[in-house]
């Protein structure tokens, strides 16, 4: 017999107070002062309830890098950081461009049973950006997958770019773009700009990414198929998107968390943790980017969770691997630079983390608003606690947090899958 759940005293994302009882893995009831024999109390007292969390970028390594992240540790991971959802990206090994690694990474996720694992399909054959993968196989594989990606590596040749548009828009996908010129960008190890120039390290124009974004938004403009634009990091690469939305192409694109509060001003210290694919930008970029999510010129938040072993990272900054931890500490970013500065509500937080990113992968059980009868997904925030960040305490199997020691606003208290409590912390 599947746990029964009362949620008591807490605060919905349009700031109604109720309470939730959770019943075989569905909402049973939303209201006031609900009681039950039953039920496990879970205290929501100066905390938001909102629908679970779903993240459109996330690399969970598995097949072939488990000692960087597994689908277990990765999805546990999530769980920590109230996602009920992840897509996996297709940087595996071997590559998930067949019907048989992506249904593999959606088993693994099934078995782990702490999210729902949509893996994301790559665009070419070996991420090598010559042929198209198996596309078709791929979204007809038990895994139904309909957003297709090259993440780590931009789909450069415009011909091979225009065919995967057209071919996924007969089934309704997407295609998910690293825009970064190859050529632009050779050999290049952090934002290009003042910092850089002073450090020594190879710059990272900003016209390396907005190059590829007006490209490709032409492109798909022009086949009517639909693009998203994976981690926007420049003011530039905003002002694109903006006009391309404001003529009706159809475009979307994200934002990392770590792109809304970091900047390469921390390149200085040469610790390899803030080493990052696209890079940390400039300050004046981190306030565009935050306008943009706020606005809804940017329509999703995504973690690009990058998790990868010690040694990768912990060496010097020209031979470390790019990427960031980020499943974890998602929420509290977004709440920190978001919500408590005013530039979102709650609702619009829900917009941007669940109902945007589950409607793009089109992930139809979620990202619902919470209701009597739909499936329990649910993520509990207490946005008013602080903790601090500790690598040592991660679910990842890795520890390239970039916030270690940061003291963060906003604590994920519960979450539910499925009416399955995943994560639960007891704050004093």
């Amino acid at each position: 017999m599947s746990q029964s759940y009362l949620i008591k005293d807490g605060t919905l994302s349009n700031g109604l107070q109720a309470d939730i009882l959770i019943s075989d893995g569905l909402i049973a009831e939303i209201g006031r002062d609900l009681q039950s024999k039953s039920a496990e109390v879970i205290s929501a007292r100066n905390s938001v309830v909102l629908p679970g969390l779903v993240d459109l970028h996330t690399h969970l390594r598995e097949p072939g890098k488990e000692d960087s992240e597994t689908v277990l540790s990765g999805s546990q991971a999530a769980a920590r950081g109230g996602f009920v959802a992840v897509s996996a990206m297709a940087n595996t090994s071997p590559v998930a461009d067949t019907a048989g690694v992506v249904e593999q990474v959606f088993r693994l996720g099934k078995s782990a049973g702490l999210v729902d694992v949509f893996p994301i399909g790559a665009v070419t054959k070996g991420l090598a950006g010559e042929s198209l993968a198996d596309i078709g196989a791929m979204a007809d594989s038990e895994a139904k997958v309909r957003v297709f990606s090259d993440d780590g590596h931009c789909v450069s040749d415009p011909l091979i770019m225009r065919r995967a548009l057209e071919y996924v828009k007969q089934f309704g996908g997407v295609i998910a773009q690293h825009a970064q010129d190859p050529r632009l960008t050779e050999g290049s190890q952090m934002n290009e700009g003042y910092v850089s120039s002073q450090l020594g390290l190879k710059g990272w124009p900003a016209i390396a990414e907005e190059a590829i974004i007006a490209r490709d938004i032409l492109l798909a403009d022009h086949v009517q198929s639909r693009l998203h634009i994976c981690h926007v990091t420049t003011a530039g690469g905003v002002e694109i998107i903006r006009w391309a939305k404001a003529r009706g192409m159809k475009v979307t694109a994200e934002v990392t968390p770590h792109h809304l509060i970091l900047t390469d001003e921390l390149a200085r210290t040469y610790n390899p943790v803030y080493k990052v694919n696209p890079p940390l930008r400039s300050e004046k970029d981190v306030m565009a980017l935050r306008e943009a999510l706020a606005d809804g010129t940017i329509d999703i938040v995504a973690t690009d969770h990058a998790p990868h072993p010690q040694e990768s990272k912990e060496c010097e900054w020209q031979e470390a691997a790019f990427g960031m931890l980020g499943l974890e500490t998602a929420l509290s970013i977004v709440n920190q630079t978001m919500v408590a500065t005013g530039l979102l509500t709650w609702d619009a937080v829900v917009d941007r983390m669940s109902t945007g990113p589950a409607m793009i992968g089109g992930y139809a059980h979620h990202g619902r608003a919470l209701e009597v009868d739909g499936a329990a997904h649910l993520t509990v925030i207490n946005p008013t606690a602080a903790h601090r960040v500790d690598r040592d305490r991660v679910a990842s199997r890795s520890r390239n947090t970039p916030f270690h020691g940061m003291d963060l606003l906003g604590v994920v208290t519960a979450t539910f899958f499925n009416g399955v409590l995943t994560h639960k912390v007891e704050l004093s």
